[in-house]
C-alpha cells in the first residue's frame, strides 16, 4: 500500500452503520456490545430483584411484630437501593451504598442499640412490654376452677403446632397456645368428643404418648381475654378450665391475689411488687438511668470481684505486651546477626506457634496444664499435683505464659522487619565511634525500632485488653469467686466478664452487660488515644 493511500484512509471519516440496520448489529459485526449491555442490565435487574424480595419479606415480618423502627429503616433501604441502581445520576452510590448499609447495620445501629440497652433493665424476666408481662403473670398463676366442667379432649396438630379440640353445646372448638378456642365448621362430634377437624390432623395414641410432656404443658386460652382462663390437661384425654388466682385492675394498675388478698403494685424496676418486697415475674423493660454503670461499684457482693477483674485486665494486657515484645525483640536481634547459622530454618520454626490457630493452642495448653492428667504434671514434673488452672495466682501465671507462647512470634516478625530496615551504615558509624554493642542497641537501634513498633504495641495492648478467646478457652475465667450475683472468676477480664453476665450467669442481664461493654470501649479508646499521641512524639524526636 502506498503512503498516499494510507494517508487517505487515516483521514477518511468512520463509516456509520446504515440507518435501517437491525438494532442488534449497531454495536458491532456480531452485535456483541449490545448483548453485553443487555446481560449487564439483566444481571443488575436480577440482583436488585433479590434484594427487593428479601427486603419486602423483612418489612412484612417487622409489620407482623409491630417493629415500626425496623419497618421504616427497611423501607428507606429499599428506596435507596432501587434509586442507586436504576438512576443514571447515582453512579457513585452504586459502589458506596453496600458499604454504607453494612456500616449502618453492623456498626452504627449496633453501637446505638447497645447504648440504649445499657440504660434499661433488659434481660431475662424483663425482655418485653408491660402488657406482655401482665398476660404472662396471669397465665403462670392459674389453678383449676372448682366444679368446672370436664371436656373430652382431642389432641390435634397443624403445621407442627399442637392444639386442643373440644365440643361445647355440640359445637366443635379448636385452639392453640397462640390462638384462643374458636368454633370450627364441618367438624365431626361423636359422643361429646371431636373426632375429625377439617385442616387439622388428629393425633393417635402412640404420637400422644411421645409428646406427652408438650401436651401437659400446653394451655389453650378460652377467649381473647386472659382473665377467662384456659383449657389444660394432665392426662391428654380430659381438659379442665384453669383461671388465674391473680386479677389485674387496669384502672388502679395493680395485681391482686384473690386467694391471699395481697396487692402488688408496679415499681421502678419493672415488677409488680408487694409491700413485703415479694415480686411477681416476669417483669417488663424500663429505663433505669445509670444504675447499670454504677452497679459494679455499689453492689457489695460485686464490688470486690469487679475491682479485681478491672485491675487484672490492665495487668494482663500490659504483661502480655511487655513479655511478648521483650522475647520477640531478643530473638529478632539474635537471629538478625549474620554469624548465626541456619537462620532461615530457625526463623520458620519460631513462627509455628503464630501459624497455629490461637483458640486451638489454648485448648491444647488447657489439656497439658490439667492438674489431674495433664502432660506438664504427669510427665514433666513426675506426677506432681499442681493446680495450674485451679489456683487463682497459678491460673493467672498460666494465662500469661500461654499468651507469651502465642504472642512472641508476632513480635519476632515485627521486630525482625524493623531491624532489617535500619541501614547498615548506622551500625558501622557507631562502631567507628567506639560504641559497645549494648550502647548501639540501647541508644540507636531501640529508638529507631520504637518509631516503627510503637503503634503496633498500642494495637497489641488493645487486642489483649479484649483477648476473650484465650481466657474463655484456657480457663473459662475460673477459678470462680464465691458469693457473687454473677458468674465471675479470678482470671476473667472485662470482656469475658461481660460475656458471662450476658449469657452464663443464670439470668441473662443484657443491660448490665451493655454498660460493661461501653466501659470497655471508653477505656480502650482513651488508652489508644494516649498511646498514639506518645507514638507521634517518638516520630518527632
Amino acid at each position: 500500500m502506498s503512503q498516499q493511500t494510507r494517508a487517505a484512509d487515516e483521514l477518511a471519516p468512520p463509516v456509520s452503520p446504515p440507518p435501517n440496520s437491525p438494532p442488534g448489529r449497531r454495536g458491532g459485526a456480531d452485535g456483541s456490545p449490545a448483548r453485553n449491555i443487555g446481560k449487564g442490565f439483566l444481571l443488575k435487574l436480577g440482583l436488585v430483584a433479590v434484594i427487593d424480595a428479601v427486603t419486602v419479606y423483612g418489612i412484612l415480618s417487622a409489620v407482623a411484630v409491630q417493629q415500626w423502627a425496623i419497618v421504616v429503616s427497611l423501607v428507606v433501604a429499599l428506596v435507596a437501593v432501587n434509586w442507586a441502581y436504576f438512576s443514571k445520576r447515582a453512579l457513585a452510590a452504586k459502589y458506596l451504598l453496600p458499604g454504607l448499609v453494612f456500616l449502618l447495620v453492623y456498626v452504627i445501629f449496633t453501637a446505638a442499640y447497645t447504648g440504649y440497652v445499657a440504660f434499661t433493665n433488659y434481660g431475662d424476666g424483663h425482655n418485653s412490654t408491660k402488657s406482655d408481662a401482665v398476660a404472662a403473670i396471669l397465665a403462670q398463676n392459674e389453678q383449676r376452677v372448682e366444679g368446672s366442667a370436664a371436656y373430652p379432649l382431642t389432641i390435634v396438630t397443624q403445621d407442627g403446632d399442637l392444639g386442643f379440640a373440644i365440643a361445647q353445646d355440640g359445637v366443635a372448638q379448636v385452639g392453640t397456645a397462640d390462638q384462643p378456642l374458636t368454633a370450627v365448621q364441618d367438624a365431626t362430634v361423636d359422643g361429646g368428643k371431636v373426632t375429625t377437624v377439617p385442616g387439622w390432623e388428629v393425633l393417635d395414641f402412640a404420637t400422644i404418648a411421645q409428646r406427652q410432656a408438650e401436651i401437659v404443658d400446653l394451655r389453650v386460652p378460652v377467649s381473647d381475654d386472659v382473665a377467662d382462663g384456659s383449657i389444660r390437661t394432665q392426662d391428654a384425654s380430659t381438659g379442665y378450665v384453669y383461671e388465674s388466682v391473680l386479677v389485674y385492675d387496669e384502672a388502679a394498675d395493680t395485681m391482686t391475689n384473690t386467694v391471699t388478698g395481697v396487692v402488688y403494685t408496679p415499681d421502678a424496676t419493672g415488677n409488680f411488687r408487694a409491700e413485703d418486697g415479694t415480686a411477681l415475674t416476669p417483669g417488663w423493660k424500663v429505663a433505669v438511668g445509670f444504675d447499670n454503670f454504677t452497679r459494679a461499684f455499689t453492689d457489695d457482693r460485686l464490688r470486690g470481684p469487679f475491682v479485681e477483674v478491672f485491675v487484672w485486665t490492665f495487668a494482663f494486657a500490659l504483661l502480655s505486651v511487655l513479655t511478648t515484645f521483650v522475647l520477640g525483640l531478643f530473638l529478632a536481634i539474635v537471629f538478625n546477626d549474620p554469624r548465626v547459622r541456619g537462620r532461615k530454618v530457625l526463623r520458620a520454626l519460631l513462627i509455628l506457634p503464630y501459624a497455629f490457630p490461637a483458640f486451638l493452642s489454648a485448648l491444647v495448653w488447657k489439656g497439658m496444664l490439667n492438674d489431674s492428667f495433664g502432660f506438664v504434671n504427669e510427665r514433666i514434673l513426675g506426677g506432681a499435683d499442681i493446680g495450674w488452672l485451679t489456683d487463682p495466682w497459678l491460673a493467672k501465671l498460666s494465662v500469661i505464659l500461654v499468651n507469651l507462647w502465642l504472642g512472641f512470634p508476632y513480635m519476632f516478625l515485627v521486630c525482625t522487619g524493623a531491624l532489617q530496615s535500619i541501614p547498615g551504615e548506622v551500625y558501622e558509624s557507631a562502631r567507628m565511634d567506639g560504641a559497645s554493642a549494648w550502647r548501639v542497641h540501647r541508644s540507636i537501634v531501640l529508638p529507631l525500632l520504637m518509631v516503627s513498633v510503637a503503634p503496633l504495641l498500642v494495637a497489641s495492648f488493645a487486642f489483649n485488653f479484649n483477648n476473650f478467646a484465650l481466657i474463655y478457652m484456657l480457663t473459662g475465667g475460673g477459678p470462680n469467686f464465691v458469693g457473687t450475683p454473677v458468674v465471675v472468676g479470678h482470671t476473667d477480664i472485662l470482656i469475658s466478664m461481660t460475656y458471662s453476665v450476658a449469657f452464663e450467669s443464670g439470668l441473662k442481664q443484657y443491660g448490665f452487660a451493655s454498660a460493661l461493654s461501653i466501659l470497655i470501649f471508653v477505656i480502650v479508646g482513651a488508652i489508644s488515644w494516649w498511646g498514639f499521641r506518645r507514638t507521634r512524639r517518638l516520630e518527632e524526636l
